[in-house]
């Protein structure tokens, strides 16, 4: 498994969502459009300032809360916006909860040259996946990076 680094932010923002929430997180991600900060962070264009909290397995409904108020009491703690991501025990459940809210139908995992996560997703539910300006795809994409070493997720 990849060694992952968080930078004091991810940090202090793990702690308010735990705070916040009752909830365990397992990761944190912090996109901003103009870092150059690597171990945590992902340069994702001006504009983007969302923080992705991946959740440990079976703890999402306690990280929402009651009508989204949890993530919502995150949000305003920490003046950003928030994806929450589901942990797994494998990388196929992984790469399906990092597209969510999109159905995904099967992740086949391909281990050439590259990894690469093919997952299958309903025509209809392609942009959900994809996301605004990209944002859910490149999420997914960097959690089964941190995760699981996957060079690559992929939609089909």
């Amino acid at each position: 498994m990849p060694t992952r680094t968080l930078t004091d932010a991810a940090r202090q923002f793990i702690a308010a969502f735990e705070q916040a929430t009752d909830a365990t997180a397992r990761d944190c991600v912090v996109f901003e459009g103009e870092s150059d900060d690597a171990a945590d962070s992902a340069d994702d264009g001006p504009g983007d300032d969302r923080v992705v909290i991946l959740v440990t397995a079976g703890e999402m409904a306690e990280a929402i809360g009651p009508g989204g108020q949890h993530v919502r009491r995150v949000e305003d703690r920490i003046g950003r916006d928030v994806k929450l991501v589901e942990d797994a025990d494998t990388a196929e459940a992984f790469v399906a909860n990092a597209l969510s809210p999109a159905a995904v139908y099967n992740v086949t995992i391909s281990e050439d040259d590259e990894t690469i996560a093919y997952a299958e997703v309903a025509e209809e539910d392609t942009g959900a996946a994809i996301g605004k300006g990209g944002e859910n795809i490149d999420t997914a994409r960097t959690l089964a990076k941190r995760h699981y070493d996957i060079d690559d997720v992929q939609l089909t």
